[in-house]
């Protein structure tokens, strides 16, 4: 190929107060002032106030997106413990309670929360994002629609919003369950080349509906700033083995895709209905689904089909140097996701006689340690 399939990674996560193991409400902009001051890396605030996000510069090798990420954990989370703060990484936070939570006040995000009104401050989440060079936007678009049957793996691999509001909720992954109140979000629609999704975006900026494209969320999508695709349906991973599996996975997938041009081509309305439901499938039940066939019209478990997908980009990740990384998958299905645990450490102390807020709490307190204390893969 004639570009290197680049990689950046984003991850989102929720400033907590320490002591309180709720989501913070003071000291925010004082600790954010700091980190500006005193942490080397891209960190940016989010549409809600205790929630920040952390970027990698473009890399070619898994090896140094991994030390950038575990980097900026420890730093930030270090920075974090002199205001008596936590940062944590998940999709959903097990106490917040949406309504306590501030938005920020920068005038980007008015603008947001003016158009969205309650939706907007309902978005108490965090996500994963995960650019991946593709420098046509043709072919972006092309790819954008041809991935969508992976898309739901992808999720299920992630998943570490079991909570909300203090509740659970029965779903694995209820992050995205809440994101899509939102307007551009799930799915895109199967476009047809690149000019037809200019013309989408186009029409809806003439039309002062939105700014740009970045106004557009779904989970996935062109990136405006960058030559890239950009994936979004992942929760925000505790794990950063978790992170680095799923990002390398999708940088396979992408490369496998602008060399099988044919693969997922005969795409149509039947075809994103059914990875639609999949997605479903994997916000309830994570790595212990199944998602629907549509060739064999038979239901096929997620690992068989994680299985089937690294057999299949076996040869991408030789190319790109991510063999190990992408073996880390199988790692998350062996041990399970952060929801996964999470529910395990709940339902454990709930089983001691703690209160519903004190195991929760528990929980908060290992999503904490594990996304600060993150270094080596884990075996």
């Amino acid at each position: 190929m004639s570009w290197d399939f680049r990689v950046g990674i984003e991850e989102e996560y929720f400033v907590n107060d320490a002591p309180k193991r709720d989501i913070a409400k003071a000291k925010i902009r004082e600790f954010f002032a700091a980190c500006r001051e005193g942490v080397s890396g891209d960190i940016q605030p989010e549409m809600l106030e205790p929630q920040l996000e952390v970027a990698t510069k473009p890399s070619l090798d898994f090896a140094d997106a991994r030390a950038q990420l575990a980097g900026l954990r420890s730093s930030v989370g270090a920075v974090a413990r002199d205001f008596n703060l936590s940062i944590m990484a998940s999709g959903t936070h097990p106490l917040a309670v949406w309504a306590r939570v501030r938005p920020n006040a920068q005038p980007r995000y008015g603008k947001v929360m003016h158009d969205l009104q309650m939706l907007g401050s309902r978005t108490v989440l965090c996500g994963m994002h995960v650019h991946v060079e593709v420098p046509d936007l043709g072919m972006r678009v092309d790819i954008m629609n041809r991935i969508q049957p992976y898309l739901p793996l992808l999720l299920a691999l992630s998943t570490s919003s079991p909570f909300w509001q203090a509740q659970r909720t029965g779903l694995l992954g209820y992050r995205l369950a809440a994101y899509r109140e939102l307007p551009r979000t799930g799915l895109p629609d199967l476009f047809e080349s690149a000019a037809d999704y200019q013309r989408y975006i186009d029409t809806l900026v003439a039309a002062r509906a939105i700014e740009n494209s970045t106004y557009v969320w779904w989970v996935i999508r062109p990136s405006l700033k960058h030559p890239t695709l950009e994936l979004r349906v992942a929760d925000s991973c505790t794990r950063l083995d978790d992170t680095i599996a799923i990002a390398a996975l999708y940088r396979c997938l992408v490369r496998h895709l602008s060399l099988d041009t044919q693969l997922n081509a005969g795409q149509t309305g039947a075809s994103r209905a059914i990875n639609d439901e999949n997605g479903w499938r994997a916000q309830r039940y994570g790595i212990h689904g199944s998602f629907v066939d549509e060739k064999t019209r038979t239901a096929k478990p997620v690992r068989e089909i994680l299985e089937e997908t690294l057999d299949m980009v076996a040869e991408d990740a030789k190319e790109l140097g991510c063999q190990r990384e992408l073996d880390l998958a199988r790692w998350i299905v062996a041990r399970g996701t952060s929801a996964d645990q999470q529910l395990t450490l709940f339902t454990e102390a709930v089983g001691r006689g703690l209160s519903n807020r004190d195991a929760l709490a528990g929980v908060v307190d290992w999503l904490s340690a594990e996304t600060m204390g993150e270094t080596a893969i884990r075996h």
